[in-house]
C-alpha cells in the first residue's frame, strides 16, 4: 500500500540497521569501565598509575627498588672515584720531590729546669745531636740490604712503594676505632724520614701515598734502599747504617756480618723496644725479631735453613754503649729519667707516644719539674755531711734523694747517687728496705680504722704473733704494756705497731692499701701503678709491712709523705711539665689532679694527726737532728736489716708545710752492711744531717709556715683493751751505745757502733745528734696536746737510754718469714 510509512520512522527516514545500534552499547559500557578503573585502589591502598597503553601499571618489587637504590650508590661512587682520581692525579703532577741532602736534618731536642714559677728555666742538657755518616749502595754488605727487606717490607722490590693491602687493613681498623695503623712499605717510611712529620692523620698519609707513588716513578729501587738505609734511626743516637755499624759493632757497615746486619734490621721497627741495653725484657724481644726477620731472608732465599740455624742460636756481641760527657754528674741522671718517662707520654700530635727518634732527634722544647736550686740543694747537702774517706765514696757508699713539692707532686730535686758516666743506676729511684720509714702509713690507717693517737698498745719486748714469731725492741727495750700510739711513733716502738698491725682486722691489707693510696706503689697485682718506679718490690700483705721489709724509692716515700703535709690530698709524681716541638706548638701539658685519699671525711684530721705525731718525732723522738732547720718540720727515721740480719740502709724522710724531702743511705748493692762500716748507721745521724742541709738550702727565702693543730681523731675502734692509759715506766733500761759530742753532733767513729760481730736485731737509736735548740715558747694553743692540756708527752726515765726505741726492720728470720 503505497503511501503508507513504517512504524518508527517519526521523519520518513528509516532507522539504522540493528546491528550498529548494539554496537554502540558496549561501547558505552566500555568507557564506563575504564573510569571506574580510574578510581579504584590497589590492595596496599594507593592509587594505581597507569602505563603509556591505559592500563594499570604494576606496583615495582622490594628487589626492584634495592637495585634502583644500588645503581644510584653505583653511580654516586664512581662520580667520587673519578672526581678522586682526577684529584690524586693532579695533586701528583703538580707535587715535586724535595731535595734529600738539603731537607734531611736532625733537630736536637732540649732539656730545661723549671724556673720556680712553673715557666722554662736554665737548659739542663740536650739529646742526640744527629751522628750520620752516608755511604754508597756499593758499600752496603747484601747481607744488611736482604735483612731489612726482609725485616720491613718483604715486597719492596716489586711493588709501587705503596702497600694497598697494607692501607686498606689500616682504613679498616682505623675505622672501628682502634689505634691509628701504618702501612708503611720502606717507600713510604723514607718519605716519611725526609719530608713528612710522624703526625698519624689521613692528610699526612695522603701526602706519603703522593710522594711514595713519585718517588718510586722516579727513583731507582736501589737508590731508594741506598737512601733509607742512610737515614733511618738505629738506636744509641745513630742515623744510618754506617753509624749504627759503629754504635754497635764497632766496625764500619761493610765488614757487618750476618747475625750483626739481621741484630740491626731488627732494631729499626723499634729502637726503644728492641734496645739490648735496655735489659732482659728488650733482649728478649730483640731475639725474637731477629729470629723473624732471619726466616724471612731465608723465605726469600738469601740465606739457607743451616744458616739460619746457626745464625738464631744467639744474638752477636755488643760493644758498651757510648756515653757522651754531656751526661756527666747528676745531668745524666735527668736526662736519662726525663727521656725514659717521655716514652710513657703521649704526643699530641702522633695521638701515640713519643718515640726515640722523636725524643733524640724531633727538635723538643722539655720542660721538667726540676728546679736548679733543688738539685743543687741536693748535691750539695749530700757533698756537705756524707763522711769523708776513700772507703765511703761514691762507688761504695750510696746516697739517694728526692724532695717533692706537696702542692704539685712536682719532683724539684735529686740526688741519684754517683756520676752517670761511672754508673747508671738512679739510687733515687732503685731505693732500699724502707724500715721504720712507713710506720707513718700504719698510723694513718688505724686512725683511720677507728683508734686515736692516745690508744695504747704493747710495748714491751718481746711481742709473740700468734705463730709463735717473736717481734723485738732493739736490746728488748720494755716501754709497758701499754704505750700509746703518739709514744710509739716518737721512738719507733716496733713491738706497739707490730701489736696495732695484728689488732685491726685484716690489719697488713689495711695497711697496704694505705700506702698505695698515700703514695707507695704497690708489689706485682692489683692497686694504683704509678710513681718512680712503678712498683715496690716487697710490699705485700704481712705483718712485717708495719717495719718496713719492702723496697721503696726516696722519689716515691717522698711523695708520700707530700700526702701527710697536703693534708690527705694526693698527687701522682711527675718530672715533665711541658714539651713542645721547635716552633712551639704544644704537645704535652702536664694536667694536675689531686684526690683526698686518706678518708674522705675525716681525712684531712687524720693527716693533721699523723702530722702532729711526726712532729714529736723531730722535738723530742728519734729524728731531732732535723730541729737545726730552725722552722716547723715533721719527719721519721728508718733503718733496715738484709737477709744476714745487718743493717743495710738507714734513712729520714721528713717534710715542712711546703716541701717533702726523703734521704737514704745503702751501701754497694743496696742491700750491704752498714753497721760496723759507716761511722754511724742510724737514721737520726747521717740520713737527718743530710736531710737539713739540705732542706736548709731549699727552703732560704721561702716564708715560714706552721702545721696545722692535731683534730684529735678518735672513732670507735675495732677491737677492746686499747683504751688510752698512763704508760707505764720501762722495765728494762739499755746500755747506752755511745754519747754525744761536746758539740752537741754525734761523736762518728767506728768506734761508736757495734763491732762486725756484734748484730743487730732492730733499729737502736743512737744518742740525740745534738743538743737541741730551746724550742720556740708554746702559743696558747700549744699548751694543748694530743693527750690533753697541760700533759706533756712521756718520756723514758732517765735510766733509760735516749737512744732506745729506734726501729729497724726486722731481723733476717723475719724478712724471710711468710704469713
Amino acid at each position: 500500500m503505497a503511501g503508507k510509512r513504517k512504524a518508527g520512522s517519526g521523519n520518513g527516514k528509516s532507522r539504522p540497521p540493528a546491528k550498529k545500534a548494539a554496537a554502540k552499547a558496549p561501547a558505552t559500557k566500555a568507557t564506563k569501565s575504564t573510569k571506574t578503573a580510574r578510581s579504584t585502589k590497589a590492595p596496599n591502598g594507593k592509587p594505581d598509575v597507569l602505563g603509556k597503553n591505559g592500563r594499570p601499571r604494576k606496583p615495582r618489587t622490594r628487589g626492584a627498588r634495592i637495585r634502583r637504590v644500588l645503581l644510584y650508590v653505583l653511580l654516586a661512587g664512581l662520580v667520587c672515584v673519578l672526581v678522586a682520581c682526577a684529584g690524586f692525579l693532579y695533586l701528583y703532577k703538580t707535587t715535586d720531590l724535595p731535595d734529600p741532602n738539603a731537607d734531611f736534618e736532625t733537630n736536637t731536642s732540649f732539656v730545661y729546669y723549671d724556673d720556680g714559677k712553673g715557666g722554662q728555666g736554665d737548659q739542663i742538657g740536650q739529646y742526640a745531636v744527629q751522628n750520620r755518616d752516608a755511604i754508597s749502595y756499593d758499600q752496603m754488605p747484601q747481607n744488611i740490604k736482604d735483612a731489612v727487606v726482609a725485616a720491613e717490607n718483604r715486597t719492596f722490590w716489586s711493588d709501587s712503594g705503596i702497600d694497598y693491602k697494607g692501607i686498606v687493613r689500616a682504613l679498616f681498623n682505623n675505622a672501628q676505632g682502634n689505634a691509628t695503623q701504618g702501612a708503611s712499605t720502606i717507600t713510604q717510611q723514607y718519605i716519611k724520614i725526609l719530608y713528612l712529620t710522624q703526625e698519624r692523620t689521613y692528610t699526612r698519609k695522603l701526602k706519603e701515598a703522593i710522594l711514595s707513588l713519585k718517588l718510586g716513578k722516579e727513583v731507582s729501587k736501589q737508590e731508594i734502599l741506598e737512601g733509607y738505609l742512610n737515614t733511618i734511626y738505629f738506636g744509641r743516637g745513630a742515623y744510618g747504617i754506617q753509624a749504627a755499624a759503629k754504635a754497635y759493632f764497632e766496625k764500619d757497615a761493610h765488614d757487618l756480618t750476618l747475625q750483626e746486619s739481621a741484630t740491626l734490621a731488627s732494631i729499626i721497627n723499634n729502637p726503644s723496644q728492641y734496645n739490648p741495653d735496655a735489659g732482659k725484657d728488650a733482649k728478649k724481644a730483640l731475639r725474637e725479631r731477629y729470629r723473624y726477620v732471619l726466616s724471612g731472608m731465608a723465605s726469600a732465599g738469601k740465606i739457607t735453613e743451616d744458616e739460619v740455624k746457626k745464625a738464631g742460636r744467639k744474638l752477636p756481641k755488643f760493644s758498651p754503649g757510648q756515653t757522651d760527657d754531656k751526661y756527666g754528674g747528676q745531668r745524666g741522671h735527668v736526662l736519662s729519667m726525663v727521656k725514659n718517662e717521655l716514652t710513657t707520654l703521649t704526643n699530641k700530635e702522633t695521638g701515640q707516644p713519643f718515640t726515640e727518634s722523636e725524643i733524640d732527634g724531633g727538635g723538643l722544647r722539655i720542660t721538667t719539674t726540676f728546679t736548679k736550686k733543688a738539685m743543687d740543694a741536693a748535691e750539695q747537702g749530700v757533698n756537705e755531711v756524707r763522711p769523708e774517706g776513700k772507703q765511703y765514696s761514691d762507688k761504695n757508699l750510696h746516697v739517694g734523694v728526692a724532695s717533692v713539692d706537696v702542692a704539685t707532686g712536682a719532683v724539684q730535686g735529686m740526688y741519684a747517687g754517683q756520676d752517670y758516666l761511672d754508673s747508671e743506676i738512679n739510687w733515687a729511684i732503685a731505693g732500699g728496705q724502707a724500715g721504720s720509714s712507713v710506720k707513718p702509713f700504719s698510723l694513718a690507717a688505724a686512725l683511720k680504722a677507728g683508734y686515736s693517737l692516745k690508744d695504747t698498745f704493747d710495748g714491751n719486748s718481746p711481742f709473740e704473733l700468734e705463730d709463735g714469731t717473736e717481734i723485738r725492741n732493739e736490746q728488748d727495750t720494755d716501754y709497758g704494756s701499754a704505750v700509746n700510739l703518739l709514744k710509739a711513733t716518737e721512738d719507733s716502738i716496733n713491738t706497739a705497731f707490730t701489736d696495732l698491725t695484728v689488732s685491726m682486722p685484716d690489719g697488713p691489707q689495711q695497711i697496704l692499701e694505705m700506702m698505695n693510696k698515700m703514695g707507695i706503689p704497690p708489689n706485682k697485682g692489683p692497686g694504683k701503678h704509678y710513681g718512680f718506679p712503678r712498683a715496690s718490690a716487697g710490699l705485700d700483705p704481712y705483718p712485717s709491712i708495719t717495719l718496713g721489709s719492702a723496697t721503696i724509692s726516696p722519689i716515691n716515700l717522698a711523695n708520700a709523705y707530700a700526702t701527710i703535709a697536703n693534708g690527705g690530698r694526693f698527687h701522682e709524681p711527675f718530672i715533665i711539665e711541658k714539651v713542645t716541638s721547635k716552633d712551639g706548638e704544644v704537645l704535652y701539658d702536664h694536667s694536675e689532679s689531686d684526690q683526698q685519699v686518706i678518708d674522705k671525711e675525716q681525712g684531712a684530721d687524720i693527716a693533721a694527726d699523723v702530722s702532729y705525731a711526726l712532729q714529736q718525732v723531730v722535738q723530742q723522738g728519734t729524728g731531732t737532728a732535723a730541729l737545726g732547720l730552725g722552722r716547723p718540720a715533721a719527719g721519721k727515721t728508718g733503718t733496715a736489716t738484709n737477709d744476714k740480719d745487718q743493717v743495710d740502709s738507714a734513712w729520714f724522710t721528713g717534710y715542712t708545710p711546703q716541701l717533702a724531702t726523703s734521704v737514704m743511705y745503702v751501701r754497694g748493692k743496696g742491700n750491704e752492711q752498714l753497721d760496723g762500716w759507716l761511722p754511724s748507721y742510724f737514721g737520726g745521724d747521717y740520713p737527718a744531717d743530710t736531710w737539713t742541709d739540705i732542706m736548709k738550702r731549699d727552703m732560704e727565702g721561702v716564708e715560714v709556715e706552721d702545721f696545722p693543730p692535731p683534730a684529735n681523731v678518735d672513732g670507735d675502734a675495732p677491737e677492746d683493751g686499747h683504751a688510752p692509759t698512763l704508760p707505764p715506766k720501762p722495765t728494762k733500761s739499755p746500755t747506752p751505745t755511745h754519747s754525744p759530742s761536746e758539740t752537741g753532733k754525734p761523736t762518728k767513729t767506728p768506734t761508736q757502733v757495734p763491732t762486725p760481730t756484734q748484730t743487730p736485731t732492730t733499729e737502736v737509736p743512737p744518742p740525740p745528734t745534738s743538743t737541741p735548740p730551746p724550742p720556740t715558747p708554746p702559743t696558747p694553743t700549744d699548751t694543748c696536746g694530743i693527750l690533753g692540756c697541760g700533759t706533756p708527752t712521756p718520756t723514758p726515765s732517765s735510766t733509760t737510754s735516749p737512744s732506745a726505741g729506734r726501729a729497724m726492720a726486722l731481723p733476717a728470720f723475719w724478712n724471710r718469714m711468710r704469713w
